[in-house]
């Protein structure tokens, strides 16, 4: 089973390498792109379409990494409140129990 999903997931990504490079080849005319005060040099239309990919990948993958973060350091303070809950739980239990 396990080797059916290595030679499906190999399949995959060769046709989609297969489908990059046929765009690419397709979609060579050079193109700046304007920004309000600056041009950049002229590159194929894929290369910008790759390079904003890349971008966007690894504006997710910082966000994804932001969050994660966030979420240890979340985890972390509500795991030491516990602790000291169970603490002051069981502090308030021996007294409690010393009264009786």
């Amino acid at each position: 089973m396990a080797g059916l999903q290595k030679v499906l997931l190999i399949l995959l990504v060769l046709c989609l390498v297969l489908v990059a490079l046929v765009f690419s080849l397709n979609n060579q005319t050079a193109v700046p792109l304007d920004f309000l005060v600056y041009e950049t040099q002229p590159h194929g239309v894929a290369v910008w379409i790759v390079m904003a990919f890349v971008a966007g990948a690894l504006v997710g993958v910082l966000m994804t990494l932001l969050a994660t973060v966030r979420k240890s350091v979340s985890r972390r303070n509500l795991e030491k409140r516990l602790a000291r809950s169970e603490q002051a739980l069981e502090k308030s239990r021996a007294q409690h129990d010393r009264t009786l």
